[in-house]
């Protein structure tokens, strides 16, 4: 019989990819869903690029409660814990987000523990590494590096993420000693879409193309391809030397006003949807006000995040895609699925 491994938040577009690529490699898959309502939902999506898909099994499991995660890591491997909440604006309380990303990675670790896997590998972010050092944040991130949660450029998100991955390395070193973990520490993920319900992530092409964007802020992103995401997750599932370790998956930085070119030149008929007005700072802080989905980016006004890859290329082997290919990508794909 085929390793099993547990992908957790399997209706998500990073865990889609990575059940595509695991069942490419001949592993049995089984995922876990809040609603058990979106299974077939989820097997339609992934049975079109791959027929295996029909056969994954589905486990309903909420990170906020213990339910189903006993069942859901039964027999498995290996677990991929890549569900965590991504809200497109902030919570009124930061605990909405804190509490089930901690959480619900201590619930995922322990069952895993309880159930003998071998090795877990945990979405976390460039979130957990970057952040809470205001202007003296490095001008390259690395994974020695961690965010200050308590610090002057944090959102609720970005909290989430840093306290979620300190928990999750604090358990393996103490109860969940013997319990094999690595994390993998994406940047903006970009990459294909495979169905019209499209990741949060995904709202900076959207939002840059569907006309509705007056202006361009002085905002710009690291990015990386979901696709080299996915086998980053993989590779660190697979090799031997990468357990006790964290991979930051990432490829490039592009400002709002780079990636708003790439996707004119690419996309021409797109050109009078792209914003070509820059928006000034001030405006951006005022529209955070009245609309929420700006809260989120206005730590970043003028701030300049990047990250290496160096590990995740050395250590996993992969060679990343760039950040406009992940674009490109993920604008082709948006638009062929009829989003923008």
């Amino acid at each position: 019989m085929s390793t099993r491994v547990l992908v957790t938040g399997a209706s998500g577009f990073l865990a889609q990819h990575l059940i595509l690529q695991l069942l490419a490699k001949g592993y049995h898959v089984r995922g876990t869903l809040r609603a058990m309502k979106r299974a077939d939902e989820v097997r339609r999506v992934l049975a079109t690029f791959d027929p295996r898909a029909k056969d994954i099994e589905f486990v309903e499991a909420d990170l906020g409660a213990d339910a189903g995660w006993a069942e859901a890591v039964k027999d498995c491997t290996y677990v991929q814990h890549i569900a965590s909440p991504f809200p497109a604006v902030h919570p009124k309380d930061e605990n909405d987000l804190i509490r089930p990303a901690r959480e619900g990675a201590l619930r995922v670790l322990k069952a895993a523990k309880a159930a003998g896997v071998k090795r877990v590998v945990m979405t976390s972010s460039m979130a957990a590494i970057a952040y809470g050092h205001g202007d003296k944040r490095a001008e390259v991130s690395d994974e020695t590096m961690w965010s200050n949660p308590d610090g002057p450029d944090n959102t609720p998100y970005t909290k989430s993420k840093t306290l979620a991955e300190r928990a999750a390395w604090d358990y393996v070193s103490g109860a969940g000693k013997g319990l094999e973990l690595a994390t993998i520490n994406p940047t903006g993920i970009m990459g294909p879409a495979l169905s019209a319900d499209v990741s949060t992530s995904l709202e900076i092409p959207i939002r840059l193309m569907n006309g509705k964007t007056p202006g361009i802020p002085r905002i710009g992103f690291s990015m990386v391809d979901v696709r080299d995401v996915a086998e980053c997750h993989i590779k660190a599932m697979e090799i031997p030397e990468a357990a006790g370790e964290r991979f930051l998956a990432t490829e490039g930085f592009l400002w709002f006003h780079e990636a708003a070119e790439i996707l004119r030149r690419k996309f021409p008929a797109y050109d009078s949807k792209i914003p070509k007005m820059k928006v000034p700072d001030f405006v951006l802080k005022l529209m955070a006000i009245f609309q929420p989905i700006y809260r989120q980016t206005v730590t970043e006004l003028g701030r300049t995040r990047k990250a290496s890859n160096a590990k995740a290329s050395r250590v996993l082997g992969v060679k990343f895609r760039t950040a406009e290919e992940a674009l490109v990508a993920s604008a082709e794909s948006l638009i062929q699925l009829k989003v923008i």
